[in-house]
Protein backbone atom coordinates (compact mmCIF):
# COMPACT_ATOMS: atom_id res chain seq x y z
CA UNK A 1 0.00 0.00 0.00
CA UNK A 2 1.39 3.38 -0.97
CA UNK A 3 2.20 5.72 1.91
CA UNK A 4 0.13 8.86 2.28
CA UNK A 5 1.86 11.74 0.46
CA UNK A 6 2.46 15.13 2.03
CA UNK A 7 -0.66 17.24 1.76
CA UNK A 8 -0.67 20.63 0.07
CA UNK A 9 -2.22 23.63 1.82
CA UNK A 10 -4.34 25.63 -0.63
CA UNK A 11 -5.22 29.11 0.61
CA UNK A 12 -5.36 31.38 -2.45
CA UNK A 13 -7.46 31.71 -5.58
CA UNK A 14 -4.70 30.92 -8.09
CA UNK A 15 -3.63 27.66 -6.43
CA UNK A 16 -7.22 26.53 -6.08
CA UNK A 17 -7.95 27.26 -9.75
CA UNK A 18 -4.84 25.31 -10.84
CA UNK A 19 -5.75 22.37 -8.61
CA UNK A 20 -9.30 22.23 -9.94
CA UNK A 21 -8.08 22.37 -13.56
CA UNK A 22 -5.90 19.36 -12.80
CA UNK A 23 -8.74 17.51 -11.07
CA UNK A 24 -11.07 18.01 -14.02
CA UNK A 25 -8.70 15.89 -16.09
CA UNK A 26 -9.17 12.94 -13.73
CA UNK A 27 -11.90 10.32 -13.73
CA UNK A 28 -12.64 10.68 -9.99
CA UNK A 29 -11.81 12.78 -6.93
CA UNK A 30 -12.38 12.07 -3.26
CA UNK A 31 -13.94 14.90 -1.26
CA UNK A 32 -14.70 15.63 2.37
CA UNK A 33 -15.48 18.70 4.46
CA UNK A 34 -14.82 19.73 8.02
CA UNK A 35 -17.22 22.19 9.59
CA UNK A 36 -18.57 23.57 12.83
CA UNK A 37 -22.24 23.73 13.70
CA UNK A 38 -23.23 24.77 17.20
CA UNK A 39 -25.69 27.66 17.20
CA UNK A 40 -25.87 28.40 13.48
CA UNK A 41 -28.58 27.36 11.06
CA UNK A 42 -26.02 26.52 8.40
CA UNK A 43 -22.77 24.66 8.96
CA UNK A 44 -19.70 26.91 9.09
CA UNK A 45 -17.24 25.48 6.59
CA UNK A 46 -13.73 25.20 8.02
CA UNK A 47 -11.82 22.94 5.63
CA UNK A 48 -12.23 21.06 2.35
CA UNK A 49 -10.19 17.94 1.65
CA UNK A 50 -9.60 16.73 -1.90
CA UNK A 51 -7.53 13.93 -3.45
CA UNK A 52 -7.39 13.12 -7.15
CA UNK A 53 -4.76 10.37 -6.98
CA UNK A 54 -1.99 12.87 -7.67
CA UNK A 55 -2.41 15.80 -5.29
CA UNK A 56 -3.62 15.53 -1.72
CA UNK A 57 -4.98 18.98 -0.96
CA UNK A 58 -6.36 20.76 2.09
CA UNK A 59 -8.32 23.81 0.98
CA UNK A 60 -8.82 26.75 3.33
CA UNK A 61 -12.24 28.33 2.66
CA UNK A 62 -11.55 31.02 5.27
CA UNK A 63 -8.79 32.58 3.13
CA UNK A 64 -9.85 31.83 -0.44
CA UNK A 65 -12.03 34.54 -1.89
CA UNK A 66 -13.30 32.66 -4.96
CA UNK A 67 -14.36 29.04 -4.49
CA UNK A 68 -15.93 29.07 -7.97
CA UNK A 69 -13.43 26.60 -9.52
CA UNK A 70 -14.24 24.10 -6.77
CA UNK A 71 -17.98 24.43 -7.32
CA UNK A 72 -17.41 23.94 -11.08
CA UNK A 73 -15.43 20.78 -10.37
CA UNK A 74 -18.15 19.44 -8.09
CA UNK A 75 -20.76 20.03 -10.80
CA UNK A 76 -18.61 18.54 -13.61
CA UNK A 77 -20.45 15.41 -14.83
CA UNK A 78 -17.22 13.95 -16.25
CA UNK A 79 -15.56 13.57 -12.85
CA UNK A 80 -16.95 11.15 -10.26
CA UNK A 81 -17.19 12.73 -6.81
CA UNK A 82 -16.43 10.16 -4.11
CA UNK A 83 -17.76 10.92 -0.63
CA UNK A 84 -18.66 8.89 2.43
CA UNK A 85 -22.03 9.45 4.12
CA UNK A 86 -22.49 12.55 1.99
CA UNK A 87 -25.62 14.17 3.43
CA UNK A 88 -23.95 16.97 5.41
CA UNK A 89 -21.43 17.62 2.65
CA UNK A 90 -24.28 17.95 0.15
CA UNK A 91 -25.94 20.52 2.40
CA UNK A 92 -22.73 22.57 2.44
CA UNK A 93 -22.20 22.34 -1.32
CA UNK A 94 -25.78 23.42 -1.98
CA UNK A 95 -25.76 26.29 0.53
CA UNK A 96 -22.27 27.66 -0.11
CA UNK A 97 -21.84 26.89 -3.79
CA UNK A 98 -25.32 26.35 -5.15
CA UNK A 99 -24.15 23.02 -6.61
CA UNK A 100 -24.69 19.32 -6.17
CA UNK A 101 -22.08 16.70 -7.07
CA UNK A 102 -22.66 14.90 -10.34
CA UNK A 103 -22.11 11.99 -10.43
CA UNK A 104 -21.95 11.05 -6.75
CA UNK A 105 -20.42 7.80 -5.47
CA UNK A 106 -21.25 7.51 -1.78
CA UNK A 107 -19.08 4.72 -0.36
CA UNK A 108 -21.45 4.20 2.57
CA UNK A 109 -24.33 3.47 0.19
CA UNK A 110 -22.03 1.33 -1.96
CA UNK A 111 -21.17 -0.77 1.09
CA UNK A 112 -24.84 -1.47 1.74
CA UNK A 113 -25.43 -2.38 -1.91
CA UNK A 114 -22.43 -4.71 -1.75
CA UNK A 115 -24.03 -6.41 1.28
CA UNK A 116 -21.19 -5.57 3.62
CA UNK A 117 -23.72 -5.07 6.41
CA UNK A 118 -25.51 -2.02 7.74
CA UNK A 119 -24.36 1.49 6.90
CA UNK A 120 -20.67 1.53 7.85
CA UNK A 121 -18.82 4.42 9.40
CA UNK A 122 -15.72 5.59 7.57
CA UNK A 123 -13.27 3.97 9.98
CA UNK A 124 -14.98 0.59 9.76
CA UNK A 125 -15.05 0.79 5.95
CA UNK A 126 -11.32 1.57 5.77
CA UNK A 127 -10.57 -1.29 8.14
CA UNK A 128 -12.67 -3.68 6.05
CA UNK A 129 -10.89 -2.88 2.79
CA UNK A 130 -7.41 -1.77 3.84
CA UNK A 131 -6.96 -3.34 7.27
CA UNK A 132 -6.10 0.04 8.82
CA UNK A 133 -7.17 1.48 12.15
CA UNK A 134 -7.63 5.22 11.69
CA UNK A 135 -6.82 7.63 14.50
CA UNK A 136 -10.03 9.57 15.30
CA UNK A 137 -8.41 11.62 18.05
CA UNK A 138 -8.91 14.91 16.22
CA UNK A 139 -12.61 14.42 15.50
CA UNK A 140 -13.63 17.19 17.93
CA UNK A 141 -11.35 19.83 16.39
CA UNK A 142 -12.63 23.38 16.01
CA UNK A 143 -12.02 23.61 12.27
CA UNK A 144 -12.54 27.38 12.23
CA UNK A 145 -9.45 28.01 14.35
CA UNK A 146 -6.12 28.87 12.79
CA UNK A 147 -3.48 27.63 12.74
CA UNK A 148 -4.46 23.96 12.68
CA UNK A 149 -1.87 21.53 14.00
CA UNK A 150 -0.04 19.01 11.84
CA UNK A 151 -1.89 16.17 13.56
CA UNK A 152 -5.24 17.81 12.81
CA UNK A 153 -4.33 18.34 9.16
CA UNK A 154 -2.97 14.81 8.77
CA UNK A 155 -6.19 13.46 10.27
CA UNK A 156 -8.22 15.50 7.76
CA UNK A 157 -6.06 14.47 4.80
CA UNK A 158 -6.41 10.77 5.63
CA UNK A 159 -10.16 11.02 5.16
CA UNK A 160 -9.79 11.50 1.40
CA UNK A 161 -6.50 9.71 0.75
CA UNK A 162 -7.88 6.33 1.86
CA UNK A 163 -11.34 7.09 0.50
CA UNK A 164 -10.10 7.18 -3.10
CA UNK A 165 -8.29 3.86 -2.60
CA UNK A 166 -11.48 2.25 -1.32
CA UNK A 167 -13.43 3.68 -4.27
CA UNK A 168 -11.00 1.95 -6.66
CA UNK A 169 -11.86 -1.34 -4.97
CA UNK A 170 -15.62 -0.79 -4.63
CA UNK A 171 -16.31 0.48 -8.13
CA UNK A 172 -15.41 -2.73 -10.03
CA UNK A 173 -17.05 -4.87 -7.32
CA UNK A 174 -20.37 -3.08 -7.51
CA UNK A 175 -20.18 -3.01 -11.30
CA UNK A 176 -19.62 -6.77 -11.39
CA UNK A 177 -22.59 -7.21 -9.09
CA UNK A 178 -24.76 -5.30 -11.59
CA UNK A 179 -25.62 -2.54 -9.13
CA UNK A 180 -23.49 0.36 -10.33
CA UNK A 181 -26.50 2.06 -11.91
CA UNK A 182 -28.34 1.65 -8.62
CA UNK A 183 -25.49 3.51 -6.92
CA UNK A 184 -25.71 6.40 -9.39
CA UNK A 185 -29.48 6.55 -8.86
CA UNK A 186 -28.98 6.73 -5.10
CA UNK A 187 -26.58 9.61 -5.61
CA UNK A 188 -29.17 11.48 -7.65
CA UNK A 189 -31.83 10.76 -5.05
CA UNK A 190 -29.61 12.06 -2.24
CA UNK A 191 -29.13 15.31 -4.17
CA UNK A 192 -32.78 15.74 -5.08
CA UNK A 193 -34.27 19.01 -3.89
CA UNK A 194 -31.02 20.21 -2.30
CA UNK A 195 -30.96 23.40 -4.35
CA UNK A 196 -34.51 24.41 -3.46
CA UNK A 197 -34.84 26.83 -0.53
CA UNK A 198 -36.93 25.68 2.41
CA UNK A 199 -40.58 26.68 2.05
CA UNK A 200 -41.56 28.68 5.16
CA UNK A 201 -45.18 27.58 4.76
CA UNK A 202 -44.11 23.96 5.21
CA UNK A 203 -41.72 24.57 8.10
CA UNK A 204 -44.39 23.42 10.58
CA UNK A 205 -44.08 19.88 9.21
CA UNK A 206 -40.57 19.64 10.68
CA UNK A 207 -41.60 20.67 14.19
CA UNK A 208 -41.23 17.67 16.48
CA UNK A 209 -44.59 16.16 17.51
CA UNK A 210 -46.56 18.49 15.23
CA UNK A 211 -48.66 15.45 14.30
CA UNK A 212 -50.33 15.71 17.74
CA UNK A 213 -52.07 18.98 16.86
CA UNK A 214 -55.55 19.54 15.49
CA UNK A 215 -55.99 21.42 12.19
CA UNK A 216 -56.77 24.80 13.79
CA UNK A 217 -53.74 24.43 16.04
CA UNK A 218 -51.67 23.48 13.00
CA UNK A 219 -52.73 26.73 11.34
CA UNK A 220 -51.24 28.62 14.28
CA UNK A 221 -48.12 26.45 14.20
CA UNK A 222 -47.74 27.06 10.47
CA UNK A 223 -47.68 30.82 11.09
CA UNK A 224 -45.21 30.53 13.97
CA UNK A 225 -42.87 28.06 12.23
CA UNK A 226 -42.73 30.14 9.05
CA UNK A 227 -41.68 33.18 11.08
CA UNK A 228 -39.09 31.16 13.01
CA UNK A 229 -37.49 29.86 9.81
CA UNK A 230 -37.28 33.37 8.39
CA UNK A 231 -35.67 34.63 11.61
CA UNK A 232 -33.22 31.73 11.60
CA UNK A 233 -32.23 32.46 7.99
CA UNK A 234 -31.88 36.15 8.71
CA UNK A 235 -29.65 35.62 11.74
CA UNK A 236 -28.04 32.32 10.64
CA UNK A 237 -29.21 30.90 13.94
CA UNK A 238 -30.27 27.31 14.57
CA UNK A 239 -34.05 26.99 14.77
CA UNK A 240 -34.15 25.98 18.42
CA UNK A 241 -31.97 28.97 19.30
CA UNK A 242 -34.73 31.22 18.00
CA UNK A 243 -37.61 29.46 19.75
CA UNK A 244 -37.65 25.77 20.72
CA UNK A 245 -40.02 23.24 19.14
CA UNK A 246 -41.67 22.57 22.50
CA UNK A 247 -42.47 26.26 22.91
CA UNK A 248 -44.00 26.48 19.43
CA UNK A 249 -46.20 23.48 20.19
CA UNK A 250 -47.42 25.03 23.44
CA UNK A 251 -48.13 28.34 21.74
CA UNK A 252 -50.07 26.59 18.97
CA UNK A 253 -52.11 24.54 21.45
CA UNK A 254 -53.07 27.38 23.76
CA UNK A 255 -52.99 30.36 21.37
CA UNK A 256 -52.35 33.12 23.94
CA UNK A 257 -53.83 36.53 23.15
CA UNK A 258 -52.14 38.71 25.77
CA UNK A 259 -48.66 39.30 27.17
CA UNK A 260 -49.93 38.44 30.63
CA UNK A 261 -51.14 35.00 29.54
CA UNK A 262 -48.02 34.45 27.43
CA UNK A 263 -45.87 35.08 30.50
CA UNK A 264 -47.93 32.68 32.64
CA UNK A 265 -47.49 29.86 30.11
CA UNK A 266 -43.89 29.40 31.23
CA UNK A 267 -42.72 27.99 27.89
CA UNK A 268 -40.53 30.93 26.90
CA UNK A 269 -37.56 32.53 28.63
CA UNK A 270 -38.02 36.09 29.83
CA UNK A 271 -35.62 37.39 27.20
CA UNK A 272 -37.58 35.56 24.48
CA UNK A 273 -40.80 37.19 25.65
CA UNK A 274 -39.11 40.59 25.67
CA UNK A 275 -37.61 40.05 22.24
CA UNK A 276 -40.40 38.21 20.42
CA UNK A 277 -43.53 38.36 22.61
CA UNK A 278 -45.47 40.97 20.66
CA UNK A 279 -44.52 39.37 17.36
CA UNK A 280 -45.67 35.94 18.53
CA UNK A 281 -49.01 37.32 19.69
CA UNK A 282 -49.47 39.05 16.35
CA UNK A 283 -48.65 35.83 14.45
CA UNK A 284 -51.10 33.83 16.56
CA UNK A 285 -53.86 36.39 16.08
CA UNK A 286 -53.32 36.55 12.31
CA UNK A 287 -53.03 32.79 11.68
CA UNK A 288 -55.32 31.62 8.88
CA UNK A 289 -57.50 29.29 10.96
CA UNK A 290 -60.23 29.37 8.32
CA UNK A 291 -57.93 27.47 5.95
CA UNK A 292 -56.00 25.14 8.24
CA UNK A 293 -53.57 22.46 7.03
CA UNK A 294 -54.66 18.85 6.84
CA UNK A 295 -53.91 16.78 9.94
CA UNK A 296 -50.43 15.28 9.89
CA UNK A 297 -50.49 11.51 9.41
CA UNK A 298 -54.26 11.13 9.87
CA UNK A 299 -54.12 7.70 8.28
CA UNK A 300 -51.73 6.47 10.93
CA UNK A 301 -54.60 6.41 13.42
CA UNK A 302 -56.69 4.12 11.21
CA UNK A 303 -56.26 0.43 12.10
CA UNK A 304 -56.94 -0.50 8.46
CA UNK A 305 -54.08 1.73 7.39
CA UNK A 306 -51.76 0.14 9.94
CA UNK A 307 -52.74 -3.27 8.59
CA UNK A 308 -51.98 -2.10 5.06
CA UNK A 309 -48.58 -0.85 6.21
CA UNK A 310 -47.79 -4.21 7.77
CA UNK A 311 -48.83 -6.02 4.59
CA UNK A 312 -46.69 -3.76 2.41
CA UNK A 313 -43.68 -4.05 4.72
CA UNK A 314 -43.89 -7.82 4.68
CA UNK A 315 -44.06 -7.82 0.87
CA UNK A 316 -41.07 -5.50 0.55
CA UNK A 317 -39.13 -7.65 3.02
CA UNK A 318 -39.76 -10.70 0.87
CA UNK A 319 -38.45 -8.84 -2.18
CA UNK A 320 -35.36 -7.73 -0.25
CA UNK A 321 -34.62 -11.29 0.82
CA UNK A 322 -35.17 -12.67 -2.67
CA UNK A 323 -32.98 -10.04 -4.34
CA UNK A 324 -30.39 -10.05 -1.53
CA UNK A 325 -30.55 -6.31 -0.94
CA UNK A 326 -30.71 -4.57 2.42
CA UNK A 327 -34.31 -3.96 3.48
CA UNK A 328 -33.60 -0.49 4.88
CA UNK A 329 -32.19 0.60 1.54
CA UNK A 330 -34.80 -1.00 -0.66
CA UNK A 331 -37.81 -0.07 1.41
CA UNK A 332 -37.36 1.75 4.70
CA UNK A 333 -40.41 2.34 6.89
CA UNK A 334 -40.61 5.86 5.48
CA UNK A 335 -40.62 4.65 1.86
CA UNK A 336 -43.22 1.98 2.57
CA UNK A 337 -45.50 4.49 4.32
CA UNK A 338 -45.06 6.89 1.39
CA UNK A 339 -46.20 4.13 -0.97
CA UNK A 340 -49.23 3.06 1.09
CA UNK A 341 -50.35 6.67 1.56
CA UNK A 342 -50.15 7.14 -2.21
CA UNK A 343 -52.33 4.07 -2.76
CA UNK A 344 -54.85 5.28 -0.18
CA UNK A 345 -54.99 8.67 -1.90
CA UNK A 346 -56.14 6.90 -5.04
CA UNK A 347 -52.65 7.12 -6.53
CA UNK A 348 -52.81 10.90 -6.69
CA UNK A 349 -49.54 12.74 -7.31
CA UNK A 350 -46.11 11.55 -8.45
CA UNK A 351 -45.20 7.91 -8.10
CA UNK A 352 -43.51 7.12 -4.78
CA UNK A 353 -39.85 6.16 -4.64
CA UNK A 354 -40.66 2.48 -4.22
CA UNK A 355 -41.95 2.42 -7.79
CA UNK A 356 -39.10 4.40 -9.31
CA UNK A 357 -35.72 3.35 -10.69
CA UNK A 358 -34.12 0.16 -9.43
CA UNK A 359 -36.62 -0.11 -6.56
CA UNK A 360 -39.48 -0.16 -9.03
CA UNK A 361 -37.75 -2.82 -11.13
CA UNK A 362 -37.52 -5.07 -8.09
CA UNK A 363 -40.70 -4.31 -6.18
CA UNK A 364 -43.38 -3.00 -8.55
CA UNK A 365 -44.89 -6.34 -9.56
CA UNK A 366 -45.07 -7.55 -5.95
CA UNK A 367 -46.55 -4.31 -4.64
CA UNK A 368 -49.18 -4.03 -7.36
CA UNK A 369 -50.51 -7.48 -6.48
CA UNK A 370 -51.32 -6.38 -2.93
CA UNK A 371 -54.79 -5.45 -1.73
CA UNK A 372 -54.13 -2.48 0.54
CA UNK A 373 -57.46 -0.64 0.56
CA UNK A 374 -60.11 -1.39 3.21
Amino acid sequence: MQPMPQWQWIDNDDDLAALCRQCRQKDAVALDTEFVRTRTLHAQLGLIQLYDGETLALIDPLEIRDLGPLWQLIADPNVVKVLHSASEDLEIFAHRGGVIPQPLFDTQVAGVLLNLGGAMGYGKLIHHYLGLELDKGEARTDWLKRPLSDSQLTYAAADVFYLLQVYRLMHPAIEEMGRLDWLWQEGQRACRGRLKPDDPNKAYLKVKNAWQLKPVQLAVLRSLAAWRLQMAEQKDLALNFVVKDTALLNLARRAPRSMAYLTKMDCLHEREIQRYGKTLLRLIASADIDNPPEPIDPMGLDPNFRDALATARKAVQSVAEKEQVALELLGSKKLVQQYVEWVWRERFGPEPDLLQGWRGELARDTLEQLSLLP
